[in-house]
Parts: structure tokens; C-alpha cells; sequence
């Protein structure tokens, strides 16, 4: 499902058509009728590149084409303005913790009651960002972790080189990546080369496996109100 409006100022991205109409619903006395639906990261990116006006995005960990934070980290290096808002039904500390720290703006349960919802768009449309209360005094007691670091290299790619980490990440050869990319490979070359020196790895299989881990989330967990 991919919706347009020129008006618009909020995507819901969730595979499932109920609650994205619960949330739409929630949603409309304060952002209007003017949100927006995806129902799968394909087509949210097609959205996002369309609807240049759209300043929050509330996004579904597990949904399709999403995988783990990698549309997170995608979405805040392809379009950095736009505030990301993760509803997911996954309440695991860790994978909270490095939501925040890949630059989400708030991480909502599925669980929370609507007043809670609320609350957490009206703190991230002020300008800061939002936690569960019962979850902030164990991630705010935690130490800097390894994946804001990650994050932090993260932020030093350029979109391209972004997507060029993303297929190496995949498998995929310089001459692969420069077909899908529609390039010279020696550009391709040149990103890698590029992408080595800002994540301090020594090749690109160093680099496609670090990007891995570091997103990936456990799909048992993730959402669990699909099943």
C-alpha cells in the first residue's frame, strides 16, 4: 500500500492494515488527516523521496524489506531531517538502546495506551527525544556502547557510499554493485576504498560483516504481534 498527499506530515510504515489505521486514527487530532501509509520499506523509500515535506516517520521494525535497524540507519542517512519514530512490539533493552543511538527519535511499545503515544509525538514534535518511563532509568544508566561508535562512523558516509556498504554487506561484488547502482566500478572502487577508511576496517569483508552484525535485530523477537 503506497498512499500520496502533498499535504502530508507523517508516514505510518507497518505491514499490518489495522494498526496502521488504529495509529492513523490516534494520530489525527494531532497531525490532521494528512499521514500517509507504507506497508513496506520499498515503498516508504519511494514515498520519502516523493513527499519532501514529511518531518516524522513512525517505523515498523520487521516489516518487509526492512532488515533489523538497517532502515533505521538507511532512512537517517538518506534523509536526515525526517524524525523517526519506532512503534515495534520488540521491548528488548538492547535493541532500544541502539535504535537511540542509530538516531531514532523516540521507541514506542505497540503496548503503550494511546495517551502514551501522545506524549511521546508531542516530546519528539518540541524537539527532544522519548523513552518508556519504566525503560529510562536502565538505558540512561548504561554506558556508551559500541554501537553509537558504529553509529558515529555511520554518519561520516555519504548516501552513496551508504549504499555501497549495504551491498557489500549483501554479498555483492564491485561489478555487481556498480550494475545495480548504475555506475563505473571504478567509482565503486573508490567508495569502498572510502567506506574502509571512515568504519577503520581493513577490507570490505571486515566492513560487510560489522554492518551486519550491528543490525541485525532477532526476528523471533522483533514483532511479535504478527504471530
Amino acid at each position: 500500500m503506497l498512499e500520496t498527499n502533498t499535504m502530508a506530515r507523517a508516514i505510518i510504515a507497518d505491514d499490518h492494515p489495522l494498526f496502521r489505521s488504529a495509529l492513523r486514527q490516534a494520530l489525527a487530532n494531532t497531525l490532521g488527516s494528512d499521514v500517509l501509509e507504507a506497508e513496506n520499506f520499498p515503498d516508504l523509500v519511494t514515498l520519502l523521496q516523493q513527499e519532501r515535506q514529511i518531518e516524522l516517520l513512525f517505523l515498523d521494525l520487521n516489516m518487509p524489506g526492512n532488515k533489523g535497524l538497517t532502515g533505521l540507519t538507511t532512512i537517517r542517512n538518506q534523509f536526515p531531517d525526517i524524525l523517526v519514530l519506532i512503534v515495534s512490539a520488540n521491548e528488548d533493552i538492547e535493541v532500544i538502546q541502539r535504535a537511540m543511538d542509530y538516531g531514532a527519535s523516540a521507541y514506542i511499545p505497540k503496548s503503550a495506551p494511546l495517551p502514551v503515544l501522545m506524549q511521546a509525538v508531542s516530546s519528539v514534535l518540541n524537539g527532544d527525544s522519548w523513552l518508556p518511563e519504566h525503560l529510562l532509568d536502565r538505558l540512561t544508566d548504561r554506558p556508551d556502547s559500541k554501537y553509537k561508535d558504529f553509529a558515529q562512523r555511520l554518519e561520516q558516509l555519504t548516501p552513496q557510499q551508504f549504499k555501497v556498504l549495504a551491498c557489500i554487506a549483501d554479498g555483492l561484488l564491485n561489478k555487481q554493485i556498480a550494475y545495480e547502482l548504475d555506475v563505473q566500478e571504478t567509482t565503486i572502487k573508490q567508495h569502498v576504498s572510502a567506506i574502509l577508511r571512515k568504519l577503520g576496517v581493513i577490507n570490505r569483508t571486515q566492513a560487510g560483516v560489522m554492518f551486519h552484525d550491528m543490525l541485525k535485530v532477532d526476528e523471533e523477537s522483533t514483532d511479535l504481534h504478527s504471530e
